[in-house]
């Protein structure tokens, strides 16, 4: 674990950073919201501390014959319910909003002197489901920002997992002696059961963080060839879980730790991202790789556990370069292997198109900081993520409005924070969670969602679970799908 006492904050704002975070096998990882990436430390410093709900909307919208899934809208402003006909069999969204909804103020202001800018409230269209279009009416619609699922516009509210072994849960690790969720049931359903009884609806989970383990196959040239070990059946076991349990979940498939060299670790080859996302072969390759766990997905009883798809988790960290778009420029960690801002682009612009041709649930990308706030508006996300730390907030306050960073047009989640809040900087005083998470509320976020249950970097989650729990209750029916 790396120092990142409040002292260290002293750096320039146009500099990247993130923090806290540890992998399960002991190593320092720069990572999610998790540690202080390797060259980011100086700027750092301070502690930093899933699925869609209600089964409906299996039949309606714009078809795709050739995938047997499709979306109303994919990332439009509304989304179509009952649209055109279709030689599909699959499973075909009524709605794949979150796109939508206002970015126009008049919410409830903020706490700490937050604008009350109530951006990207509205109200998430693209509702209607049913197998013949047909009308249905959401009980309890989130007041402000949310993600429609169904006919249901929720406040996505929930925790990162993020993972239960590092690497194995999806595939396991035969190098490592590590099995994935299908021979794992007992002990994850028993984490799952903590988080859903303290409130917690939606899991954001990592998948394919680095590509070392068994989940994914590659010949001798390191071109991923399919899918091995035990995913197929991981992402089964995981989805059967989560409908015994009566949670949703955020998968969230690759992270910049995928950007690390290739290289063998402790017995097991890991493939470097680079030379893959790269390579308009190697990179097809995967994208197989991808819409086969998305047509697991959808082809399970259980599909309407996924609200979401995170293409990747804060892809910032390895890219070389600025975008185009007037953002900051990049910070990559060193001993990575970044690519260029179009790179980037295109690989995650590949993700999402292949996610939405094959699932119909929502698609985002986790990035690291409203800092970045347009890196990803070109790529056809149906709603926007970004992480909150310390080290963001004394740069870009967490409880200004969206529009002032220039954020519209989309609804947004804030996909980590620190389970115990922010820490005082820039002589304000310290967040707690509940503060937090009530101010985003009234800002007209569409969901949070802290970090991380099995990661005790940013509060502990035995600690921190009546907070959470006392929010869900506070809010019962706008907060689970």
């Amino acid at each position: 674990m790396r120092n990142r006492s409040l002292t260290a904050l002293v750096v320039l704002a146009s500099l990247a950073g993130i923090a806290c975070g540890s992998d399960q096998r002991g190593s320092t990882r720069a990572s999610d919201g998790g540690v202080v990436p390797p060259d980011a430390e100086h700027e750092s410093g301070a502690t930093a501390s899933s699925s869609s709900g209600s089964g409906s909307g299996s039949s309606s919208g714009s078809s795709n014959a050739s995938t047997g899934s499709n979306s109303g809208a994919a990332s439009g402003s509304s989304g179509g319910s009952g649209g055109g006909s279709g030689a599909s069999s699959g499973s075909s969204s009524g709605s794949r909003s979150g796109s939508t909804g206002s970015s126009s103020g008049g919410s409830n202001g903020g706490s700490n002197g937050g604008s009350g800018g109530g951006s990207n409230s509205g109200s998430g269209t693209g509702s209607s489901g049913g197998s013949d279009g047909a009308s249905c009416v959401d009980a309890c619609p989130a007041p402000n920002g949310g993600l429609t699922v169904g006919c249901e516009k929720r406040f996505l509210y929930g925790v990162n997992y993020a993972w239960k072994n590092w690497v194995a849960d999806f595939g396991g690790v035969k190098a490592w002696s590590q099995s994935g969720v299908s021979n794992n049931q007992s002990a994850i359903q028993s984490d799952l059961q903590d988080m859903q009884s303290h409130g917690v609806d939606v899991i954001r989970w990592w998948m394919l963080q680095v590509l070392e383990g068994d989940a994914v196959q590659f010949d001798s040239s390191g071109t991923p060839t399919g899918v091995g070990g035990t995913l197929i059946a991981d992402i089964q076991a995981a989805l059967d879980l989560a409908a015994q349990v009566g949670v949703h979940y955020n998968f969230t498939l690759f992270s910049f730790d995928d950007f690390k060299p290739s290289a063998n670790d402790n017995g097991a080859t890991l493939h470097g991202l680079n030379p893959i996302a790269t390579d308009n072969a190697k990179r097809a390759a995967l994208m197989s790789v991808v819409k086969t766990v998305a047509q697991t997905v959808e082809s399970s009883p259980h599909k309407d556990r996924v609200v979401s798809w995170d293409v990747i988790n804060e892809p910032e960290w390895a890219i070389s370069d600025s975008d185009p778009y007037g953002d900051p420029a990049f910070s990559p960690n060193s001993g990575y292997q970044p690519v260029t801002f179009a790179q980037m682009e295109t690989f995650v612009s590949d993700t999402v198109s292949t996610l939405h041709a094959n699932s119909s649930a929502l698609v985002t990308v986790g990035s690291a900081a409203i800092k970045w706030a347009h890196a990803w508006s070109h790529v056809g996300l149906d709603y926007y993520t970004f992480h909150m730390y310390d080290w963001v907030n004394q740069y870009y306050p967490y409880d200004h409005s969206l529009s002032s960073y220039g954020v519209t047009g989309k609804q947004v989640v804030m996909g980590e924070f620190p389970l115990s809040g922010l820490a005082a900087v820039n002589g304000n005083p310290a967040v707690p969670y509940g503060t937090m998470v009530g101010t985003l509320f009234n800002l007209g976020y569409a969901g949070t969602m802290a970090w991380a249950v099995n990661d005790t970097c940013c509060g502990s989650f035995s600690t921190i679970r009546t907070d959470v729990k006392s929010f869900a209750d506070s809010k019962p029916c706008v907060t689970k799908y």
